[in-house]
């Protein structure tokens, strides 16, 4: 990102771009902070093309049309496909832009083998936007407050990405509502995020999958109910679980063998809160226990798409079973 930045500050451009990876959020925003760098308020050398069906010969007779009255001609195509196959047309032509045209890609999946991706990188350069780390992500926000006159501590900043989650678009809507909350107030608090933020459905299944482990039926099922209630369907409720126990069993494996949390965090691929979540929550439950629950939760799934058990009633058996009291 460092190098895309740093031509976007500087003006001093390449001949193509890609934009790629997970995290919508940083990836629009840089598409948008390039358009405005290359073309500003310039639309007649300006040209999008958006999902697959475009012509090719059509994008490269305008990327030789010299530009109208301007320095720069910028050609911006989105969810093209090409990265994934095909574009061997395209991917020949990336060695013979002109100097007066500049291209900027912008796709979520990509393959590393395909041939555009081998031309873009021949001729420009790629820059691979993925989920941010909870650090990264702390600075952020960090600095989101800070615009507003708003701090925020680490051990609630911490609190906040854990039941928010990761992804930047919601975590700065977010973010928004607690700047606007109580405009008097300096210090955002946990009891701040509480009262504002929507936990997001990975964070609701971690408080269950908490009752669980600790055998509190009640508020395990008042957290399936307000689920339900919500229109949460009970087969992605019961993936999410089924996901979770996988995360316990594999945090309580990897603890086992003397691995730190960091080390868990990335053995698993996951962000470091949800490691420490699972690894806390594997505490409470033996191995045994983690196999017979994902059997189980496989189980239930493949008798509820057989038809041979109403997927209301299979969930909450399953999560009757495992809260049961010993």
């Amino acid at each position: 990102m460092k190098t895309l930045a740093a031509d976007i500050k500087s003006g001093n451009f390449k001949k193509v771009y890609l934009i790629c990876g997970e995290e919508e959020y940083l990836k629009l925003n840089y598409k948008n902070q390039f358009i405005r760098a290359v073309a500003g308020d310039d639309t007649m050398n300006l040209g999008i093309y958006e999902g697959k069906n475009f012509d090719v010969n059509e994008v490269i007779d305008t990327a030789e049309t010299f530009p109208f009255f301007a320095e720069r001609r910028l050609i911006v195509m989105e969810d093209t496909g090409l990265f994934k196959s095909g574009g061997e047309e395209l991917a020949e032509y990336m060695g013979k832009i002109p100097d007066s045209t500049i291209f900027l890609f912008v796709e979520q999946n990509v393959d590393k083998r395909s041939k555009m991706y081998k031309a873009v990188k021949a001729n420009g350069y790629i820059c691979e936007i993925n989920r941010q780390t909870e650090k990264d992500l702390s600075l952020w926000a960090a600095r989101i407050f800070a615009k507003d006159g708003k701090k925020i501590t680490n051990a609630d900043m911490s609190y906040l990405i854990a039941n928010v989650g990761t992804d930047m678009e919601v975590l700065s809507k977010e973010i928004e509502k607690l700047i606007s909350y109580d405009l008097n107030k300096e210090i955002i608090s946990k009891e701040d995020i509480d009262a504002v933020c929507v936990k997001q459905l990975n964070v609701r299944i971690f408080d269950m999958v908490d009752a669980i482990s600790v055998k509190n039926q009640k508020k395990t099922l008042d957290c399936y109910y307000e689920l339900i209630a919500e229109k949460e369907p009970p087969m992605r409720i019961l993936f999410m679980v089924a996901r979770q126990f996988h995360l316990i069993l594999q945090a309580k494996d990897l603890s086992a063998r003397g691995m730190s949390k960091d080390q868990i965090a990335q053995t698993m691929g996951v962000q470091g809160f949800i490691a420490t979540k699972s690894i806390r929550q594997s505490r409470n439950f033996s191995v045994a226990e983690l196999k017979s629950a994902l059997a189980e939760s496989v189980q239930t799934e493949e008798m509820i798409k057989k038809g041979m058990l109403d997927e209301n009633i299979g969930v909450e058996m399953l999560l009757i079973k495992y809260s049961r009291a010993a």
